[in-house]
C-alpha cells in the first residue's frame, strides 16, 4: 500500500559505504540508501548487509552540501505540542549532522557554515506533523487532493526545508541523484520527505462559558525573502516581500464528536445564516490574516546610528514586482485589505507615500477618502478602485495614523481602524467546515469560505502590526462564536476572564516569536496585548528590547542572515578556490581602532581610580590620561562617522547597497588627514573582496 504520510519512526544504519534509513513499523517499505561519500540516493528492496543500527530518529530534515562535504540533517528529538483535529504536532528540539565522508574534512569556512546552521536550527521554531499539513490553512487543505503525498500538498511558501529536501524530492519525482535525467516516479521515497514549517504554534484545550473547545494559533513564516530586520526590507524582483507571515486562528468544537459532553450549537451557519442540523459534529472555524513588508523597493542601511539611513527607489521600478506579489495574494486570499500603520510624518512618510502611489498605479480609476479629527489631519486614508474592471481592483488600501491616534497610551483608539474595516470583515467571512461522517481521509465538508484577507504592515511588520492583528482576531472570534451559538448576540469571549487572559497571552507569545525571528528580540507593546493596558513596566521592557535590537541589528544580524541564506539555498557554497569567505579583510588600521578605543578608555579609568600619595609626581599619569581621553574621543568619533565599516554585514549574500555604502565610506577614509596616509590602496583596502562574496557562490531562488 502506498504511503501518503511520512514515517513516524526511522532507524539509521551506517557503514563505511552508506547510510540506510528504514521504518521498523513498515517492514515491507523500501529502504532509502545514501551512498558515502558521493551522496547519491537510491531505494532498495534488499536486506541490509554489513551495517549496524546507529539510532532511531524522528525524521530526516534534509541533506545539505557545504564546501567540503555533504551532511544529512536528522531530527533526533521532537516535542509534542498538542493535537490538531486529532493529529499530533511536534516542535523540533534537537538535530544531528551526519557527514558523508568517513573522515570529516574541516577548514575555517566549513566549521563556520556548520555553526551557522546549528545555531539556526537550535533557535528557529520549526514544527511538523506526520499526518497533518502544517504548511496549509484549513481552507487550503479542504481544496487539496488527499490522494497526493503530504509533501506534494504542502504550501511552497511555508515548506521551510524544501531546499534541503531537494535530493529526496528529486528521487521521489523520478530524477536521478546528481543527474538531470528524469525517469518514473518513485513513491517509495515519499514517506521520507517531512515538510517543516517555521513560525509559531500554540494548541490549547479550553472553555468559553462552559463550552469546551480547542483554541489554536499558528503563524507560518514564508521562506521567500526570509531574513533579518534591516537586511531584508521591501520586495524583490520575484514579488516576494520581507517578513511575510500568515497567521491562522482556529477554533475546533466537538473535537472527538460522538463522545458525551460535546457542544450542540443552536444551529449551523451557511454563508452567515444560521440553520439547524449540526448537533455534535466536529466543527472547524478558522480565520487567516497576513503581514508583510511594504511592496516597493526600499531599504534601511545600518550605520551604527540608532536610526538607519532610509533608501526608497522610484515606485515605477517596482510595479512589475508588486503585480507578481498581489497576483499571488489575490489568487490565494481573494480581496486584500491593505492596512498601513507607518507614521505619516518624518522619515516613514516616504514609504507611506510610495505605497499609496503603488496602489494608485495598480487599481483602476482610484478614488480616495481622507478622514481627519482634532488629533490628526489624516486619521484614515483610503485608496481603492471606483469600479471593478480587473483583479487588482480587489485591493483596498487603508492607512491608519496609529502613532498619533494611540499617543499617550490611548490604545483603545485603535478601535477606529476596526470600525473602518468592519464592512470588509463581514463580507470577507471566515472558513467553517464540519467533519464528513465515514470519510477515511478526515476531510471536511466546507460550509463557509473566507474570501478576503487583511494584510497589515508597519515598518517592521512587528509591534504595531501585532496590536492590530490581535484586535481583529478578537472581533472575528466573537462573531464566529455568536454565529455557531456558543455566545449570544451582545456577548463577548472577554466575558469569560480565564479565556480572556488565555487569548491575550497566546497572541502576545505570537508577537514575541515573530519579533525574535526577524529583529532578534521580543515584541514591543506586548504589555497591551497581554493586559489590555499600556504600563510603565511595559514601557521599560520596550526600552530594553529597543536597546537590544540596536546591538543585535548592527552586530549580530549578519551571521543570522548568512544562516537563513545557507539553509534556504539562496547561497550555495563552492568548493572552488581557497579564499576564506568569513575572514575579515578590512585594513588592519580600521580593525585596530575599536581596540585602541577600548585601551584608551581603560587607561582613563585606571588613572581616575588610582590613588597617589601627596609626595608622588602625578603629572605623567595625568598626561597619559589626557592623551588617552583625546585618543578615545578621536576613535569614538571615527567609528561613529564611519559606522558602515563596523556593522557586521552578512558575508554570503551581501546586499548591493551595503557593498556600495562600504566602498563609499572607505573612499572617505583614504581622504582622512590623519590615517589616510597609513592606508595603501591595495586589495585589503578599497577592493571588493571583503564584501564581494557573491562571486564565491551562486544565487538560487527556490
Amino acid at each position: 500500500m502506498r504511503n501518503l504520510v511520512p514515517f513516524r519512526d526511522i532507524n539509521v544504519h551506517a557503514s563505511t559505504s552508506q547510510y540506510a534509513f528504514t521504518s521498523p513499523s513498515s517492514p515491507s517499505a523500501q529502504t532509502l540508501v545514501v551512498e558515502r561519500p558521493s551522496g547519491d540516493l537510491r531505494l532498495s528492496d534488499s536486506a541490509l548487509l554489513g551495517t549496524k543500527r546507529v539510532s532511531s530518529i524522528a525524521g530526516i530534515l534534509g541533506i545539505i552540501k557545504l564546501r567540503l562535504d555533504k551532511y544529512i540533517i536528522v531530527i533526533t528529538k521532537a516535542q509534542p505540542m498538542g493535537r490538531l483535529k486529532g493529529h499530533m504536532v511536534y516542535k523540533i528540539i534537537s538535530t544531528e549532522f551526519l557527514p558523508l565522508r568517513e573522515r570529516a574534512l574541516h577548514d575555517a569556512d566549513e566549521d563556520t557554515y556548520l555553526n551557522l546552521l546549528k545555531t539556526l536550527l537550535k533557535t528557529g521554531p520549526m514544527y511538523f506533523s506526520y499526518s497533518f499539513d502544517v504548511t496549509n490553512s484549513f481552507q487550503r487543505q479542504a481544496q487539496s487532493d488527499p490522494s497526493q503525498p503530504l509533501w506534494r500538498r504542502a504550501d511552497d511558501r511555508f515548506f521551510w526545508n524544501k531546499f534541503i529536501q531537494s535530493d529526496i524530492i528529486d528521487l521521489a519525482s523520478g530524477g536521478r541523484s546528481g543527474s538531470s535525467l528524469r525517469g518514473s516516479r518513485r513513491p517509495g521515497a515519499d514517506p521520507f520527505i517531512l515538510p517543516v514549517m517555521f513560525g509559531m504554534m500554540r494548541i490549547t484545550t479550553t472553555r468559553i462559558k462552559a463550552t469546551p473547545l480547542s483554541f489554536t494559533l499558528i503563524t507560518r513564516r514564508s521562506r521567500r525573502r526570509a531574513g533579518t530586520r534591516y537586511l531584508t526590507r521591501g520586495i524583490d524582483d520575484q514579488g516576494h516581500v520581507a517578513n511575510f507571515n500568515e497567521t491562522e486562528q482556529i477554533v475546533i468544537l466537538n473535537e472527538g464528536a460522538g463522545s458525551l459532553g460535546g457542544f450542540a450549537g443552536g444551529g449551523a451557519m451557511q454563508n452567515g445564516t444560521l440553520r439547524g442540523g449540526d448537533n455534535y459534529e466536529t466543527q472547524v472555524i478558522s480565520y487567516v490574516q497576513t503581514r508583510g513588508s511594504i511592496p516597493v523597493y526600499w531599504a534601511e542601511v545600518n550605520t551604527l546610528h540608532y536610526v538607519p539611513d532610509l533608501q526608497v527607489r522610484a515606485v515605477d521600478s517596482a510595479v512589475d514586482a508588486a503585480r507578481l506579489h498581489f497576483n499571488e495574494q489575490i489568487r490565494l486570499y481573494g480581496e486584500n485589505y491593505l492596512v498601513n500603520l507607518v507614521n505619516q510624518r518624518g522619515r516613514e512618510e516616504r514609504v507611506k507615500k510610495a505605497y499609496e502611489q503603488m496602489v494608485r498605479t495598480l487599481v483602476s480609476a482610484p478614488e480616495e477618502e481622507t478622514q481627519a479629527n482634532q488629533v490628526t489631519d489624516e486619521k484614515i486614508h483610503v485608496v481603492e478602485a471606483s469600479q471593478k474592471n480587473q483583479k487588482y481592483d480587489q485591493l483596498h488600501y487603508i492607512y491608519f495614523d496609529f502613532h498619533n491616534e494611540t499617543k499617550g497610551l490611548k490604545w483603545h483608539r485603535a478601535q477606529l481602524l476596526l470600525d473602518q474595516l468592519k464592512d470588509g470583515l463581514v463580507r470577507g467571512q471566515y472558513f467553517r467546515g464540519v467533519d464528513m461522517p465515514g470519510d477515511a481521509q478526515g476531510r471536511l465538508e466546507v460550509r463557509n469560505r473566507q474570501t478576503a484577507v487583511v494584510r497589515t504592515n508597519c515598518m517592521d511588520c512587528l509591534d504595531r502590526t501585532n496590536v492590530v492583528q490581535s484586535m481583529l482576531a478578537k472581533w472575528t472570534l466573537n462573531r464566529q462564536l455568536i454565529d455557531v451559538g456558543v455566545l449570544k448576540p451582545g456577548e463577548s469571549a472577554d466575558d469569560d476572564m480565564a479565556f480572556k487572559d488565555l487569548f491575550r497571552n497566546i497572541w502576545a507569545d505570537n508577537a514575541d516569536v515573530v519579533s525574535r525571528t526577524y529583529s532578534g528580540t521580543g515584541a514591543l507593546k506586548t504589555d497591551f496585548t497581554r493586559t489590555g493596558e499600556r504600563t510603565r513596566a511595559g514601557a521599560a521592557q520596550d526600552f530594553n528590547n529597543s536597546l537590544t535590537r540596536y546591538i543585535k541589528n548592527n552586530f549580530g544580524d549578519g551571521p543570522r542572515q548568512d544562516a537563513f541564506d545557507l539553509f534556504l539555498g539562496t547561497y550555495l557554497p563552492s568548493p572552488i578556490g581557497t579564499s576564506l569567505v568569513f575572514v575579515d579583510r578590512r585594513p588592519v588600521v580600521i580593525q585596530a581602532i575599536p581596540y585602541v578605543l577600548a585601551a584608551c578608555m581603560f587607561f582613563v579609568m585606571v588613572a581616575g581610580l588610582t590613588r597617589t600619595r601627596p609626595e608622588t609626581t602625578v603629572w605623567p599619569l595625568r598626561l597619559v590620561a589626557i592623551l588617552s581621553m583625546v585618543m578615545a574621543s578621536w576613535c569614538a568619533h571615527f567609528v561613529w562617522t564611519h559606522g558602515m565599516l563596523y556593522v557586521n554585514w552578512p558575508k554570503l549574500n551581501t546586499p548591493r547597497w551595503a557593498i556600495e555604502g562600504f566602498q563609499e565610506t572607505m573612499s572617505r577614509v583614504f581622504k582622512d588627514p590623519l590615517i589616510g596616509g597609513f592606508m595603501a590602496r591595495h586589495e585589503r583596502g578599497l577592493s571588493n573582496t571583503r564584501l564581494g562574496h557573491l562571486e564565491e557562490g551562486k544565487k538560487r531562488i527556490q
